[in-house]
């Protein structure tokens, strides 16, 4: 192994660097700038490269079950408070967005392989065929996260003019000029490049670090979720469940057995809250992921900068929940404990941002409920419930589905607390009529208990682009 450091411009005159692989023989750099590949092998192993790790951490300082107090705020770095504020700006005019820069590095990687393997040597036209649906699958992912960050929440009466990110399909390190598509058009775009790997993606994998089926349909399920195509949607994720690989586990742990004390993934009520717990496996090998895409967070571990308010924390309401000995009372080596109820997230370091086996129980248990199969919902919710605590205290008894879909977003709260995840929920759920006139805040306390509430403003669903990129394109039009 090797590591071959490659350096290029790309998008939005945003310079990235530190694009890895394992094989010089098949990536090299020549005098343009571009990666050269050329046999179907080389491609294949082009997709072996460990691109699941992004740095985009901002959506979780945005979640509102997030809450933060002296002294970790007042020692925050600016960017962290000022997305924990929501406010406009959040870069310097010479910095780049974490939320933009990984992404745009991996476009043009999956870029290149869509566009050059048709004319690869060797390989039969499956072979080409499955690669550029792996490609696909990886840029529609791409795609869902950066209109989730730029674009405004999908509403069928807007989404045609609302604009989001600029639509890229060339590895072409010269282009300089970028037009916003919509939001309409970049869903469309998504759903296209997903419909496309489903086509031509195996049911069994490579490895778990590379794509098949079950991811594809699952992720397209996400997205009609998203866009409010709840039958849609529903039709993938029982597609996805009926197609997981067989010659890898693809499950959901059992908590009552992982977080049993000195069980698998380490727990200790003595230890465990004086250090981050060794928890689940690195994202590569958890059981639990279909699509592996990576955010490393301090945040999970010994920054207590984001921490979970006591509104979230009072969602744990059963005794018997393995998911409460993820937090702790306390900061990072000490039993703490912090005023008012807060608790800190200590689950070590790994995220996964890409696609989960637990979210996909949620997302088809909020599609059956919201085309009236609530008996439906009770079943998927049970099913992830009684992995996480005992099956008494997983009963679910709710009957209407209007109410049923809100105890289901409840439980994404209780599921992915302080990941990330409740951001983009509350995007959506920011158009949705079920919960229409929502305010969504953030308390900041002083260590004389003084608090400051910040209130979320409709403009800041989205983020506005970084100076440093609408400079390199002054004929880009930037959010509000």
């Amino acid at each position: 192994m090797k590591n071959q450091m490659i350096k290029y411009t790309l998008v939005l005159a945003i310079i990235l660097t530190g694009f890895s692989s394992c094989e010089k023989s098949f990536l090299e750099l020549d005098p343009k700038g571009k990666l050269i590949a050329k046999n179907i092998g080389d491609y294949d192993l082009m997709l072996n490269n460990d691109a699941m790790t992004v740095n985009a951490d901002g959506q979780i300082l945005m979640g509102d079950e997030t809450i933060s107090i002296d002294p970790y705020y007042t020692s925050a770095t600016a960017r962290e408070q000022r997305l924990f504020r929501w406010d406009d700006v959040v870069y310097n005019p010479n910095e780049d967005a974490r939320e933009m820069t990984d992404l745009i590095k991996q476009l043009y990687f999956y870029n290149k392989v869509i566009t050059e393997v048709p004319d690869a040597v060797g390989g039969t036209e499956q072979q080409k065929n499955k690669l550029i649906g792996e490609a696909k699958l990886n840029r529609a992912w791409i795609y869902f996260m950066l209109t989730n960050y730029y674009g405004k929440p999908y509403a069928v009466s807007t989404a045609g003019q609302d604009l989001s990110f600029p639509i890229i399909t060339a590895a072409d390190v010269t282009a300089t000029s970028f037009k916003r598509a919509t939001v309409q058009e970049v869903y469309d775009f998504i759903i296209s490049d997903l419909e496309n790997a489903i086509q031509h993606l195996p049911v069994d994998a490579v490895g778990r670090t590379r794509g098949f089926k079950a991811a594809a349909e699952g992720l397209l399920g996400k997205v009609y979720v998203f866009i409010g195509r709840y039958a849609d949607g529903l039709v993938q994720f029982n597609n996805a469940l009926s197609h997981l690989p067989s010659n890898l586990s693809v499950r959901l742990y059992d908590y009552n057995v992982t977080m049993t004390t000195n069980g698998p993934w380490g727990y200790n009520p003595a230890t465990t809250p004086l250090r981050s717990l060794s928890g689940p496996p690195i994202i590569s090998e958890y059981e639990e992921v279909l699509m592996p895409k990576r955010l490393l967070s301090f945040y999970n571990s010994t920054n207590a900068f984001a921490l979970l308010t006591k509104k979230a924390a009072d969602l744990y309401t059963t005794s018997t929940d393995q998911r409460k000995k993820i937090f702790t009372t306390g900061p990072s080596g000490s039993l703490g404990p912090f005023a008012g109820g807060i608790l800190r997230r200590n689950s070590g370091l790994n995220i996964c941002i890409g696609l989960t086996m637990p979210d996909i129980y949620l997302l088809r248990a909020e599609c059956k409920a919201r085309t009236n199969d609530v008996a439906g919902a009770k079943a998927d919710l049970e099913t992830l419930r009684k992995n996480r605590m005992s099956a008494s205290d997983a009963t679910v008894n709710i009957t209407d589905a209007t109410a049923m879909v809100k105890y289901i977003i409840e439980e994404r709260i209780r599921e992915f607390a302080l990941q990330g995840y409740r951001w983009f929920d509350m995007r959506r759920l920011s158009v949705d009529p079920i919960f229409a006139g929502t305010t969504y805040t953030h308390s900041y306390v002083k260590t004389n208990g003084e608090v400051t509430v910040f209130t979320l403003r409709p403009e800041r669903f989205v983020m506005r682009f970084p100076e440093k990129v609408m400079n390199a394109n002054p004929g880009m039009l930037n959010n509000p």
